[in-house]
């Protein structure tokens, strides 16, 4: 399995980085996670948009997941032809949601083009070669954690959430844990919303993971101390991910 970290921003696209999108390959199989605002261009240096088999959303924030509208247009109107339809997992309601982002209103919609299925919280669900168990987590609107399983490995991919239990069973064992850590301990933060990266590191002690992916830091946030609280809580193998990362198991 490789993950490509194609955007990492968090909440919207930096200067450095698009917004939420990782790409999941195996078996010839690409799978998105999460798609946000501004990484449709990115991605395409690492993949023919084309060859995109699956889409997976955490959540219906614009940051995880607006960059399907302009898929949609690639995967309807490219010259070579319309492509074929692509499924589209994704918490209740994206299909309406997103098409009402597009700006179509009548005629055609994303539902043309895309499959849409809705996640149940802990029911896994094959997509190609992976097999992925979605996990609600705690956040303003529906979202999941994911687990994803392939070829013996395990990817874990927390969304976006507050501090939750949940996520030591989503990522336990994992291989890879692709945490969000958007707060820093030295704030006032907001109940309900994001980690600290003394929190994404707990979580990752606890699980036993086997490398720890700090994602999703916006550009206003200092870096450095996300990374100064992490290591208040964990002393394991870890990285402060960048656009154009690739990890390969």
């Amino acid at each position: 399995m490789r993950l490509t970290i194609v955007g990492c921003a968090g909440s919207f696209p930096g200067p450095d980085s698009a917004s939420s999108c990782y790409l999941l390959e195996h078996d010839g199989f690409r799978l998105l996670l999460d798609l946000g605002s501004g990484a449709l261009g990115p991605l395409q240096r690492h993949v023919d948009l084309r060859d995109i088999d699956a889409v997976a959303l955490s959540h219906l924030h614009a940051d995880h997941c607006f960059d399907l509208t302009g898929f949609f247009v690639v995967s309807k109107y490219h010259p070579d032809g319309q492509m074929p339809e692509i499924p589209i997992y994704a918490p209740d309601g994206a299909g309406p949601f997103l098409a009402s982002s597009y700006g179509r209103t009548e005629g055609l919609q994303l539902g043309d083009q895309f499959d849409f299925h809705d996640w149940t919280d802990g029911k896994s669900v094959d997509i190609g070669p992976f097999t992925v168990t979605p996990t609600l987590v705690d956040h303003p609107v529906t979202a999941y954690a994911f687990r994803v399983e392939a070829g013996g490995k395990v990817v874990a991919y927390s969304g976006d959430t507050a501090p939750i239990d949940a996520l030591v069973d989503v990522a336990a064992g994992a291989d890879l844990f692709l945490c969000e850590a958007s707060f820093v301990e030295s704030n006032e933060n907001p109940p309900n919303l994001h980690l600290t990266g003394a929190e994404a590191g707990e979580y990752a002690a606890r699980a036993g993971v086997g490398r720890l992916l700090v994602t999703h830091i916006p550009s206003w946030t200092d870096a450095a101390e996300v990374e100064s609280d992490l290591l208040t809580t964990y002393a394991g193998p870890y990285d402060i991910v960048r656009a154009g990362d690739v990890y390969d198991l």
